[in-house]
C-alpha cells in the first residue's frame, strides 16, 4: 500500500474543493464528476499548455479514498485519454512529486509534493480565518484600515486582507495578492527584519530599487533600521512606499514563535504623522498578540 495515500487524498479533497484540511474526500473540479473532466479534458478548444495542465488535474482527480491506488491504464479509461498520453503525464507528474509510483507494482497514489503545497495552503488559510475578527476590532479601535501582509520566498510582501477604514478618505489596498519588493514600506520591513539570515542578506545585497521608481535604498542604512525594528518590534514608514500614506506594523507569530505576518494601520498622511502612529503601536500589538495566540503561541494578554 502507498505510504502517502491515506494522507494525501484528504490532501487533494481540500485542494480541489478550496476548503480546509480534513473537509472530505477528493471531488471533481467544480464539483464535477470523471465524466466531466474526461469532457473537459478530450476537448479541443484550449491551447497546448492549458490542455496539458487540464489534463494533469483530470489525473490528479482520479484519486480518491476509495481509489488511493490507480493503474495508468485506469487513468486512461477515467479521464478519456489515450494511453500514451496518460503515462508522459504521469510521467511528468512523478518527476515533480505530485505522484508517486507504488513499489512492487505497476499503479500510483499521489505524491509527497503535495503535502508541503497543502501545508502552505492550511497556513494561509488558517492566518486568514483567524485574523478577521482580530483585525475588525483593531480596525473599529484605530478607525483606520487594518492590512495583514506575508512574506513569500520570491521574496516579496503580499498583502493577503484588509478590514477598510470607515472614513471616506481612507487606504484602501487594491493591490491584494501583488508582490511588493520587501524593503518598501512599514509592514515589508517588518516581516524582512525578522526573516532568516540568508533571505535578509539576500535582499540586502540585490537592487533595492526606491519606491519613487527612482533612486535605490542605501543597503547600510537598511540594515541598521531592520534592526531597529528587531529590537522594538514594530515598525513605522512615512510615506515610504505610497505618496500620501503612513503606516505602522506589529509582527504576528504562530505557535513556534516565528514571525508568520505583519499587521498594519495605514492612514492619509493628511491625518496621521509619527507621534499619531506610535500612539497606535500598544493596540496594534494587543491585537497582534491575540491573533499569534490563535495561532497557538502563549501571550499574557487579555482577549480582544
Amino acid at each position: 500500500m502507498c505510504p502517502y495515500c491515506g494522507t494525501l487524498v484528504r490532501i487533494a479533497g481540500t485542494l480541489e474543493s478550496g476548503g480546509g484540511l480534513g473537509q472530505g474526500s477528493v471531488g471533481m473540479t467544480d464539483g464535477g464528476t470523471a465524466s466531466d473532466v474526461r469532457g473537459k479534458v478530450t476537448g479541443q478548444e484550449a491551447t497546448p499548455g492549458v490542455q496539458s495542465i487540464d489534463r494533469a488535474m483530470a489525473l490528479l482527480s482520479v484519486f480518491s479514498t476509495s481509489r488511493p491506488v490507480v493503474g495508468v491504464s485506469e487513468l486512461a479509461r477515467a479521464t478519456g485519454l489515450a494511453r500514451g498520453t496518460a503515462h508522459r503525464l504521469v510521467t511528468a507528474l512523478v518527476s515533480h512529486g505530485l505522484l508517486a509510483h507504488v513499489p512492487d507494482t505497476t499503479s500510483y497514489c499521489l505524491g509527497p509534493r503535495l503535502l508541503g503545497l497543502a501545508e502552505v495552503a492550511r497556513q494561509q488559510l488558517s492566518l486568514e480565518a483567524q485574523a478577521g475578527p482580530v483585525m475588525a476590532w483593531l480596525r473599529d479601535r484605530s478607525t483606520e484600515t487594518v492590512g495583514l501582509h506575508v512574506l513569500d520566498e520570491l521574496p516579496s510582501r503580499r498583502t493577503i486582507a484588509q478590514a477598510e477604514s470607515p472614513h471616506p478618505l481612507r487606504r484602501t489596498y487594491t493591490d491584494l495578492g501583488t508582490p511588493i519588493p520587501p524593503h518598501q514600506g512599514a509592514p515589508g520591513k517588518l516581516l524582512l527584519a525578522f526573516a532568516d539570515d540568508e533571505l535578509r542578506r539576500r535582499v540586502l545585497g540585490g537592487q533595492l530599487p526606491a519606491a519613487n521608481g527612482t533612486g535605490k535604498v542605501d543597503a547600510a542604512e537598511l540594515a541598521a533600521e531592520l534592526a531597529e525594528i528587531r529590537q522594538h518590534e514594530f515598525a513605522v514608514s512615512l510615506e515610504g512606499r505610497v505618496p500620501g500614506v503612513v503606516s505602522m506594523a506589529v509582527p504576528v507569530r504562530d505557535h513556534q514563535g516565528e514571525v508568520r505576518a505583519a499587521l498594519s494601520i495605514s492612514i492619509p498622511s493628511i491625518r496621521a504623522g509619527r507621534d499619531e502612529l506610535l500612539a497606535l503601536v500598544p493596540a496594534a500589538q494587543e491585537a497582534a498578540d491575540q491573533l499569534s495566540q490563535r495561532l497557538g503561541h502563549p501571550t499574557p494578554t487579555q482577549p480582544v
